[in-house]
């Protein structure tokens, strides 16, 4: 009989985990969902740089992606990305045919998914700094080619201009872009550098205040 019992006791306790377990998940999709929601707002205050390529903004949208990553791990991140582009082409639409939504994904892919690996094997301080500062470096690389080799050509394809033409105006705002070379190393690359850059001491000075708040809400 107490054996039946016990066993019976077992089963109502799995059982009782694995419903709070359910319902954690369920709150962790609620809460990346909503941090996509935020990071597409975040992009609706992008803006243009001093001395950069004028066809480039600035915006803080990686900070929502990171943090969520860190918080909840690459999957959450994953879908805070897709959130991200999908309520941008609802509240915008595409300026680029699906171009600059796939090169947003895949930016954002390489800035986050990095630096969570990294921090996910060994979770410190360092190993924090350490990836984001491996991911602003890997982004700011792949930018260039994915500029360059994705972005610029379509829109030289779709405003019938030339290559010439993309380098005057970055020569208006800033005479040293002279060609693509240059245009590459003293545009592209910096201007992404900065971007990553400001996210990543954005995003370790808040998550920790963050990440207690929000947690603690997921785990009640």
């Amino acid at each position: 009989m107490n054996q039946t019992q016990e066993t019976t006791n077992a089963a109502f306790g799995n059982g009782m985990k694995a419903q709070a377990g359910a319902k954690m998940r369920v709150k962790k999709i609620a809460f990346a969902g909503l941090m996509g929601a935020v990071s597409a707002v975040l992009m609706l205050f992008r803006f243009p740089l001093p001395f950069m390529p004028p066809f480039m903004s600035f915006d803080l949208s990686g900070l929502m992606e990171m943090l969520g990553g860190f918080m909840f791990g690459p999957g959450a991140a994953l879908m805070i990305i897709v959130v991200k582009i999908l309520l941008q082409l609802v509240m915008q639409g595409s300026f680029s045919l699906g171009t600059g939504e796939i090169q947003n994904f895949i930016l954002s892919c390489c800035y986050v998914m990095p630096a969570l690996l990294i921090y996910h094997r060994h979770k410190t301080k360092k190993t924090a700094l350490a990836g984001m500062g491996v991911s602003t470096v890997l982004v700011g690389i792949v930018a260039v080619f994915t500029n360059l080799y994705l972005i610029i050509p379509f829109y030289v394809r779709l405003f019938g201009m030339t290559m010439d033409e993309i380098i005057s105006m970055c020569s208006a705002v800033n005479p040293a872009m002279k060609n693509a070379f240059s245009m590459a190393v003293l545009g592209i690359l910096p201007f992404n550098l900065i971007k990553y850059g400001v996210t990543s001491v954005l995003t370790f000075l808040l998550y920790k205040r963050l990440s207690k708040v929000i947690k603690s809400i997921v785990e009640k």
